[in-house]
């Protein structure tokens, strides 16, 4: 693939319609640590959501490499003890805390929010799950994998908005999945009370609607605030453990005696955390916000019925859908 660094600096407010696709020197195959090569986030501080493992440990890894203080929000903060460890014994690195913080939960989130003290310059929605086989729902009546993925995230950042103004130049990334082309957000049964559920369509949705957040989020460009959203690719993590052995064999990643080993199209999570730490700190995405990105580059807009890989649907950049979504978010979240 050619690359070549941006020309100019994009409008704060462009989606990607209409205008040249953003495009970076950085290889599908490039590390986390090589994008941030040279970029000093001494000073800066940094929240990653399920940071304790796969794509989300290797982010963590890459930012306090580079100086900044990172927060891991996860809800057991026992499971990042080791990562914290390791990070406190790199000289020259940035400090590393564990929080708790269930995205499922709105209690949760909100002492999450309240307890922050001082400005936040990053947040990385990393966390997700992915394909749970039964429709399961929080206990305020939210399908699980909307309210994880989606609604909860929705909701750190409005708690942490006061904080990501005060930063001045904050990013907010957005880790969503190619997944998302296949399912629409259905405003009509979001939750799916009256369609049948699927793992997968579930799923989907709920990475619609990251996409959707961030160009929603568009609305707080005035305040410093930017929000992309991504695709990390193809990565065995701990995503794929309510994946049945005949799904995992369906896929191609397990051999029929239960051992999971990658495709060759795979990534590396070092490799999968890449396009996160571009989009959280790298000095080229200075000013750009509600774009989607896959392998370190822009994505192109794809048709729902296209059978080519990769790409961002049209549906997931609609400025429409984006505000009637936030609206909806804002009503859910105030009757939780």
């Amino acid at each position: 693939m050619t690359t070549n660094l941006p020309t100019g600096t994009p409008s704060p407010s462009a989606s990607g319609h209409g205008s040249a696709l953003l495009t970076t020197p950085f290889s599908a195959r490039a590390r986390a640590e090589e994008v941030l090569e040279g970029v000093d986030l001494t000073g800066r501080r940094a929240v990653v959501t399920g940071g304790a493992s796969g794509i989300g440990a290797e982010t963590v890894r890459a930012l306090v490499a580079a100086g900044a203080e990172v927060t891991i929000a996860t809800r057991r903060p026992q499971s990042a003890e080791p990562l914290v460890r390791e990070l406190a014994a790199v000289g020259g690195a940035g400090q590393v805390h564990a929080q708790a913080l269930d995205l499922a939960d709105p209690a949760s989130v909100d002492a999450f929010a309240r307890a922050w003290r001082g400005p936040l310059d990053i947040l990385v929605a990393n966390a997700g799950i992915m394909a749970l086989p039964q429709r399961t729902l929080t206990p305020g009546g939210w399908e699980l994998q909307l309210a994880t993925n989606y609604l909860g995230h929705f909701a750190l950042a409005i708690g942490l908005h006061a904080a990501l103004r005060a930063s001045g130049s904050a990013r907010i990334v957005v880790v969503s999945s190619g997944a998302h082309r296949s399912a629409p957000f259905d405003f009509e049964d979001p939750h799916f009370e009256r369609r049948p559920y699927d793992p997968w369509a579930a799923y989907g949705q709920s990475k619609s609607a990251d996409v959707l957040f961030a160009v929603g989020a568009r609305r707080w460009a005035a305040d410093g605030i930017t929000a992309n959203a991504l695709s990390p690719g193809y990565i065995l993590t701990r995503l794929q453990r309510h994946l049945d052995d005949d799904t995992m064999r369906a896929f191609g990643v397990m051999d029929d005696e239960g051992n999971v080993k990658p495709l060759p199209y795979y990534k590396t999570p070092e490799q999968g955390a890449a396009t996160s730490v571009l989009l959280a700190a790298s000095p080229l995405l200075q000013g750009v916000t509600g774009r989607y990105f896959e392998d370190n580059q822009e994505a192109r807009t794809v048709r729902s019925d296209e059978d080519q890989p990769g790409g961002v649907a049209a549906h997931a950049l609609d400025p429409q859908a984006a505000d009637r979504l936030w609206e909806y978010s804002a009503n859910a979240l105030r009757t939780a």
